[in-house]
């Protein structure tokens, strides 16, 4: 339920009106992931709001060192909303994060990063709001199985869907089961999870996101899309944290697990978020030219020439894990082709045809994946366009062929994605200037984030020897 406060005032007269038993405030983490801290509603004054709670900012994942931990998390009273799932009525809010001593939004701080780059925008006069509408696809499992130590290491995945389970008891099992890549669109009882997924989008709409359709996504074993309206860039990072809460608890509430985790299955399609996104000054869409190539404006294409040439940098951002280069591989599903088309799905930037009019011209970034925090990434995104529009970035000529099926010698001049986190984070590395605009990212943040992946995710991973390897290995 959405309460539409606007003020600290506002939010105590919600807890009052609605008797509310718990206020619930929530951050995001460096990583992306939600943490919060609950106070009694009958103790929660509106000072609190207004001057800050401290928090130990040494605990958090990629923040601050034991000797600078204390923080204050700053409750915005605009993302007041009841949460549908906890017993006791509880009111949350989502928070940014200040230094206590400065004054200043945290540098790290994903929501302030997002709040700087929708500022930024702003000052470049070159508009006032970017818009973002992304696709977060998601799997559904029934179990979910997964280990690992010195000596060994698994995992293991199950859905009633499962093409695999064709052959399982289930007393009596009835069939209907998914073929691998045939999971777009069937209805029931193929589709088993259409309740569940119209409860996700039901539960959505309470807490104020506006959702536009839900359905079955390609990979058999339960991988679902609903999709939400697009909305400015923080309002939209925003619901993209409220979707995956509801997507995780629903399901749970469901007696199932859901994970957006890129690229669970081996064999099938991974998990991509899709992202729209376009730029406004007021009521005027600035990516639309009649004249021009599909409908868009020279700054929509250079718009996408920034996106093209910085997409190796904003990868490390959009598609931060190991687990997103197991999706973005060449000949395979996942766009990983740095070109530009209209209609064509195996470019990494799109230009959708659904729609003549202005209003709905846009470009989709298709290479990045929903384990992306994104207050970062739609940031970064953002970032790179401006970078295009102000140097006037030409992305080349469009391709309006299928890329799959080129001749390997006009293949060969396509570039492509990182093939790794490692090699994202090198362009990274390499080419963040364009970030550091606006003290939108900083120095701080991106050398901070770069050694975080590389100690955190990527040495385990490169040190561990792979289940696989023993099947391929053992006997050498």
């Amino acid at each position: 339920m959405t309460l539409g406060c606007k003020t600290s005032a506002d939010v105590i007269k919600a807890i009052r009106s609605e008797a509310v038993d718990m206020v619930d405030v929530r951050m995001t983490d460096m990583l992306g992931a939600w943490q919060h801290i609950s106070y009694p509603a009958k103790f929660f004054e509106q000072d609190q709001i207004d001057e800050g709670l401290g928090f130990d900012g040494s605990s958090l994942r990629g923040f601050k060192e034991i000797n600078q931990s204390d923080m204050l998390l700053m409750p915005d009273p605009t993302t007041a909303f009841i949460d549908p799932f906890l017993s006791r009525k509880t009111l949350v809010m989502i928070a940014d994060v200040k230094d206590p001593v400065t004054g200043e939004l945290y540098n790290r701080d994903p929501r302030g990063v997002a709040k700087k780059a929708r500022d930024y925008l702003k000052s470049t006069g070159i508009g006032d709001t970017a818009y973002f509408g992304p696709e977060a696809e998601f799997f559904v499992f029934d179990d979910v199985r997964y280990g690992t130590g010195q000596h060994f290491a698994h995992f293991e995945v199950d859905s009633a869907e499962g093409h695999w389970n064709t052959n399982r008891d289930e007393g009596p099992n009835l069939g209907y089961k998914i073929r691998a890549k045939e999971g777009y669109f069937p209805c029931p009882p193929t589709d088993t999870l259409m309740d569940l997924r119209s409860e996700m989008a039901l539960e959505m709409i309470k807490i104020g996101l506006t959702v536009e359709c839900q359905h079955h996504e390609v990979a058999t074993g339960g991988q679902c899309e609903i999709d939400m309206k697009f909305d400015e860039l923080l309002a939209m990072a925003d619901h993209q944290m409220k979707y995956k809460y509801v997507v995780k608890q629903t399901a749970r509430k469901f007696g199932k697990t859901a994970t957006f985790m890129p690229k669970p299955l081996f064999g099938d399609n991974g998990s991509g978020m899709h992202c729209h996104q376009s730029i406004w000054k007021g009521k005027t869409p600035l990516f639309a030219d009649s004249a021009g190539y599909a409908g868009l404006s020279d700054m929509c294409r250079w718009y996408i020439g920034g996106l093209l040439k910085h997409a190796g940098a904003i990868l490390a951002f959009a598609a931060p894990t190991t687990n997103s280069y197991r999706r973005l591989v060449p000949g395979y599903e996942a766009p990983v082709n740095l070109a530009w088309s209209l209609r064509n799905r195996s470019a990494a930037c799109r230009i959708p045809m659904y729609s003549d009019s202005p209003k709905a011209k846009r470009v989709e970034f298709r290479c990045p994946d929903p384990s992306a925090n994104p207050y970062y990434a739609f940031s970064a995104m953002l970032m790179a366009g401006l970078d295009g529009i102000k140097n006037k970035i030409e992305p080349g000529d469009p391709i309006d062929k299928n890329i799959y099926d080129l001749p390997p010698e006009e293949a060969a001049l396509i570039k492509t994605v990182p093939g790794s986190l490692a090699d994202a984070l090198i362009e990274l590395e390499n080419d963040h200037e364009f970030l550091l605009e606006g003290d939108v990212f900083t120095p701080d943040l991106i050398e901070t984030y770069i050694a975080y992946k590389r100690a955190n995710e990527l040495d385990p991973i490169r040190l561990r020897p792979h289940p696989h390897e023993f099947f391929m290995y053992y006997d050498c």
